[in-house]
């Protein structure tokens, strides 16, 4: 199957199960290839044929969008250089869960979650320790009986009904013995934190030299910025000056081109999913051509200069770009 024709299924998939999906990304640098809401799930999805074609910055990339849109970055594919990817696994790469198309249906439209999830050394469940305490007392078990039965140490079974997590094997194991489930879903649509390696959120590029000065007068205006690297925007600005206020901006900065424009609509699409505004600052005109495009607020560099009260900017960006949608 074609890549295109994947991100069409999985696009299709996603609106069948009542996601708001934005248009996809066929603009260059692109991180994520749609993003995807429904109710407070939001998704960042990259779709590829082999999963191990994705890059550590493209990881980084995703998982600080994430960070900065409280968004799961998601990549969805069909197998890596030496095996197909199994239905019902989470992989990850570069700290981005990574599931099989059938795996995204059963979550999305089935909402059966995954229960395994690929680490070194094999397949995993994420087991309720708790519960399997509870039943091995009941049974007057010894974590020395428990253990026997499982082939393993009694410290191994401590650390069971410590929370550590077991091989499939086990679990299946523990199912057999106790007549019952022990296993817990890995949480996909919540990033699966509680099996993922717990790195942080990788530094964010610097500022590109052509882009210091808007950012530095958002920065004055009191929004933080967040510069992207391989977004289809060159930053994410928070607005700190009015903390309770939604006002999270995609923004875009270059010459207003035939390129620019598409990128523009792209994310006035991107700001109608994940519940921000789009602006994008334009060079070279003393007034826009247009003051928005498809929701996106256009602003040229002139009147960015002329706005030196910080409200002013925002209004200028509330009256021309389209009102946050609400989760």
């Amino acid at each position: 199957m074609s890549r295109k024709a994947l991100v069409g299924n999985v696009t299709a998939m996603l609106a069948d199960a009542d996601f708001l999906v934005s248009e996809r990304c066929a603009v260059r640098p692109k991180s994520f290839d749609v993003a995807a809401r429904r109710g407070e799930d939001l998704l960042l999805v990259k779709v590829l044929g082999n999963v191990d074609a994705f890059d550590r910055e493209t990881g980084a990339e995703m998982r600080r969008l994430g960070e900065y849109l409280s968004a799961t970055p998601m990549l969805v594919g069909l197998r890596t250089r030496d095996e197909e990817l199994k239905p019902g696994v989470v992989y990850f790469r570069h700290g981005v869960p990574a599931i099989h198309p059938d795996t995204l249906y059963d979550l999305v439209i089935e909402e059966v979650p995954p229960l395994i999830y690929a680490a070194p050394g094999g397949l995993y469940v994420n087991i309720d320790g708790d519960t399997v305490a509870d039943e091995r007392k009941d049974r007057g078990w010894s974590l020395g009986r428990l253990a026997e039965e499982l082939g393993v140490s009694r410290r191994t079974v401590a650390k069971y009904e410590d929370g550590m997590n077991a091989s499939v094997e086990v679990a299946v194991q523990l199912e057999d013995l106790f007549d019952r489930p022990f296993s817990d879903p890995v949480r996909v649509l919540e990033g699966a934190g509680e099996v993922r390696d717990a790195d942080p959120t990788p530094e964010p590029p610097e500022v590109a030299p052509d882009d210091e000065h808007v950012y530095g007068v958002l920065s004055r205006a009191g929004f933080a910025v967040h510069p992207t690297q391989r977004a289809p925007f060159t930053a994410v600005s928070e607005d700190e000056a009015e903390p309770r206020v939604e006002f999270t901006l995609l923004t875009g900065h270059s010459p207003f081109t035939r390129t620019a424009q598409k990128r523009a609509k792209l994310m006035g699409s991107l700001g109608r999913v994940t519940g921000t505004r789009a602006v994008y600052f334009t060079e070279g005109e003393d007034e826009p051509k247009r003051e928005s495009v498809d929701g996106t607020a256009i602003v040229t560099m002139v009147e960015l200069s002329r706005a030196d009260d910080p409200e002013r900017i925002r209004e200028l960006i509330r009256e021309r770009s389209d009102e946050p949608a609400e989760a």
